[in-house]
């Protein structure tokens, strides 16, 4: 099992690292690294080129974390009993990939977009849940960084209710959790503070 494990993270981490916020900043002759929060996510695109760069971002980067995992599911470990336990491995690489790409000076986004990609590959029945979880916390406090925290939370939770007494997935999901706090240090603090951007305010970029 522990082969099988490598290759799916390794796997997970070099479509990870297809980072399309800065993929899409360069399209615009911007490095959205350089601007807003620094990360080459989809909420730091959104604020920095607009909605369309945004809904790009967050397409690409759900797309790369559903591709993977397909691929391990239905073409690569098909057969194997703990199919779905290396798909969560799989995740995990991608969104390691996303938030620390080696090509980037492991200098990527917060994953929560790539963690979204993964939850609805993995579990697409988590996306009645976790969509409107998204929609209205974010509505409610216009912080995007509440609604990303709150479907990090929901990921070990799902995973408790639908597989339940399966330590091995709850921990894994429990690391992507962890993953978004330790990424929204910052946001939390400022939303502590009561100095966090909400959602609409955007970035002044020279010369645009």
């Amino acid at each position: 099992m522990i082969i099988q494990i490598i290759i799916c993270l390794i796997l997970g981490y070099i479509f990870g690292c297809f980072s399309t916020g800065y993929l899409v900043g360069k399209m615009n002759k911007v490095d959205i690294r350089k601007y807003g929060s620094g990360n080459a996510g989809t909420t730091n695109a959104l604020r920095t080129l607009g909605a369309k760069a945004g809904a790009l971002t967050l397409f690409g980067d759900m797309l790369k974390a559903i591709i993977p995992i397909l691929l391990v599911r239905f073409l690569i470990f098909p057969e194997e009993e703990a199919v779905q336990l290396f798909a969560l491995y799989t995740g995990l690489g991608v969104v390691l990939g996303h938030n620390y790409p080696v090509w980037m000076g492991f200098k990527g986004g917060k994953g929560i977009a790539a963690t979204s990609g993964v939850m609805a590959a993995f579990d697409p029945f988590i996306i009645l849940f976790g969509l409107p979880l998204f929609a209205i916390s974010v509505a409610i406090t216009r912080y995007v960084s509440v609604g990303s925290l709150l479907l990090a939370v929901l990921f070990p939770i799902w995973i408790y209710i639908r597989y339940l007494g399966d330590i091995h997935m709850l921990i894994i999901s429990i690391l992507f959790m962890v993953l978004a706090i330790i990424k929204h240090r910052t946001n939390i603090k400022r939303i502590l503070n009561g100095t966090e951007n909400k959602l609409g305010q955007r970035i002044k970029i020279e010369n645009k």
